[in-house]
């Protein structure tokens, strides 16, 4: 049916799921200049093609700059695999080039027949305590919110300037209110009084809960719960159990996907997924295809007559591996590949950032927090944003703070890449690097240069590859630099998405099998370790921040102790 791309007026048959009726019956969908012209019922005994008919799936909660593609080739990807639409937050752009990056998203997303729905960036930058390219006040964000192609406020990450009464915060959650527009949610760990508080200021979402019980608590006081299952942040198990009894305030969310996953499956995974677990097909779709559409007032069909032919033609209501996904009418991808087309991109970027030599790397012992002879140590964990607080006993030579390769304790930098600044030392658990080093300007929020290493030259080297490049990932084996350009920004390429999810694969391959880390996606765990508004302990541009106390740490200043000790 390749030529139905091309036609008017034509039919699909098969098994149609209604989501409404919560039934499954043969039908033959007739679709007439992009709509639903009729749905025509078939008696059992009518032999029909042996597929299901759905609704198209929805990523309630994604961040498109961090599959590393711009928008019209991210929506290449997802066709294939049944998703006709996001809800997208733009910040990652925005926190580098202002209302141009947001420009930039609405524009390249429009240049496809995808339901791209952009937020406007709540928190942009996403705290005071870090170095990013741009800022939105209310008066930017209270702007973007006239406009019809701007759908929500997106994640208000500042959620202790919800609680405290933040003007500039409250200002944006009021002009999101004032044209009726959702606003999206970021409290993780947040529960009890203060969730309810922060809920009752007008916040709809969150797609942080990394247990059950505070999704459970949040659910309670009245909040959609997304599920997020992305290629760092893994959080399904924890919850999907919840969707039995409380579908119909449940979302699925990758929120930061990598383009080699995004390569081989995107929503229709997590639905597979949930119907193996025992949760009923039609809750599933609820989650994956309605209650987005509904909580956002998306223009996507859902079935009925008269809507948008926005669809999608499944195997099986087991593993959902699609055979076709139509948008608006038009099939945009059938049996594994796409027909969407690639757009020509010119890149945009804010990249001011001079080389760094492996001296101006080096740690001087009273350089750094030290307390009864030990060290802070960012401890990152597979599948989860959060860190935790270690005190480790150093590694230390002739009076510098060395790697600790042997005990995985490994040296963080991050690099203001906005303007000249002092380089902001650290160290990290848990990468599993035993040589060389690995680089990125995807760091979020703000995205300065991120970078971990056994030794301060392979860490140089590394950090000027992408330097030099102005923005990507890098690895470095020795005299071997293997570097993925992100001339977008310093977050997207502008190539042709499968090329940029087989190279993300080479270079993944090579940090794992090459250089030892022990994580899943080296990468994007990378990118969430300057990400301040995740607790407990992470590195900006300015320093070592304490998550649960929200500061900078001085190095003068005595250092909670109230943590894991080794």
């Amino acid at each position: 049916m390749s030529n139905t791309i091309k036609q008017n007026q034509y039919t699909i048959s098969g098994q149609l799921v209604d989501v409404w009726k919560k039934e499954i019956y043969p039908a033959t969908m007739h679709i007439q200049a992009g709509r639903i012209a009729a749905i025509e019922v078939l008696p059992k005994h009518v032999s029909v093609p042996n597929q299901y008919i759905l609704p198209g799936f929805i990523d309630s909660h994604v961040h498109v700059e961090s599959s590393m593609l711009v928008p019209s080739e991210f929506a290449r990807l997802a066709v294939v695999h049944g998703t006709v639409g996001t809800i997208s937050d733009p910040h990652e752009i925005a926190n580098v080039c202002g209302m141009q990056g947001v420009e930039f998203m609405l524009n390249n997303g429009k240049a496809v027949n995808f339901s791209f729905n952009f937020g406007a960036p709540g928190c942009v930058p996403a705290t005071t305590f870090e170095t990013a390219g741009a800022a939105l006040n209310s008066a930017d964000v209270a702007a973007l919110l006239q406009r019809e192609d701007i759908k929500y406020l997106s994640e208000m990450m500042n959620f202790p300037g919800v609680l405290y009464g933040d003007e500039e915060v409250l200002k944006k959650i009021a002009a999101a209110k004032a044209v009726g527009k959702p606003v999206d949610g970021h409290a993780p760990g947040l529960m009890g009084t203060k969730a309810q508080q922060y809920i009752a200021a007008g916040i709809s979402t969150d797609h942080e809960c990394f247990t059950a019980e505070e999704a459970l608590n949040k659910l309670n006081y009245g909040m959609k719960i997304l599920i997020r299952e992305g290629s760092a942040a893994k959080n399904f198990e924890a919850l999907i159990d919840l969707m039995h009894t409380h579908y119909e305030n449940m979302m699925f969310c990758s929120d930061d996907k990598h383009p080699d996953s995004l390569a081989i499956g995107h929503i229709n995974q997590l639905c597979a997924r949930a119907v193996a677990k025992g949760i009923d097909v039609f809750k599933v779709l609820k989650a994956a295809c309605v209650n987005p559409v509904q909580h956002y007032r998306l223009n996507i069909g859902l079935l009925r007559v008269g809507d948008p032919a926005d669809c999608i033609v499944v195997n099986n209501l087991n593993d959902f591996k699609v055979k076709q996904t139509y948008i608006k009418g038009i099939l945009v991808a059938e049996d594994g590949k796409t027909f969407l087309p690639s757009v020509p991109v010119t890149p945009i970027n804010q990249f001011h950032c001079m080389p760094v030599t492996a001296e101006a790397l080096a740690i001087k012992i009273t350089e750094y927090p030290l307390q009864d002879g030990k060290i802070p140590v960012i401890a990152a964990f597979e599948g989860q944003l959060i860190t935790e607080k270690l005190w480790v006993t150093p590694k230390v030579n002739n009076n510098y703070l060395l790697s600790d390769v042997e005990n995985d304790v490994l040296k963080i930098v991050v690099i203001n890449r906005y303007h000249p600044a002092p380089v902001a030392k650290a160290f990290i658990k848990n990468v599993g690097l035993k040589k060389g080093a690995i680089a990125s300007t995807v760091a979020h929020d703000s995205h300065n240069i991120v970078a971990v290493g056994t030794d301060d030259a392979a860490l140089a080297q590394a950090i000027h590859a992408v330097i030099e490049k102005k923005g990507g990932i890098s690895a470095v084996n020795g005299n071997n630099t293997t570097i993925l350009p992100l001339p977008v920004a310093g977050l997207m390429s502008a190539e042709d998405g499968y090329t940029v999810a087989t190279a993300y694969t080479a270079i993944d391959k090579m940090v794992k099998n090459e250089l030892g880390s022990t994580l899943a996606a080296p990468f994007m765990t990378l990118s969430f370790m300057a990400l301040l508004v995740i607790p407990h302990i992470k590195l900006s541009d300015k320093g070592l921040f304490d998550g649960d106390r929200f500061q900078l740490w001085p190095i003068e200043q005595p250092i909670a102790t109230d943590s894991k000790r080794e």
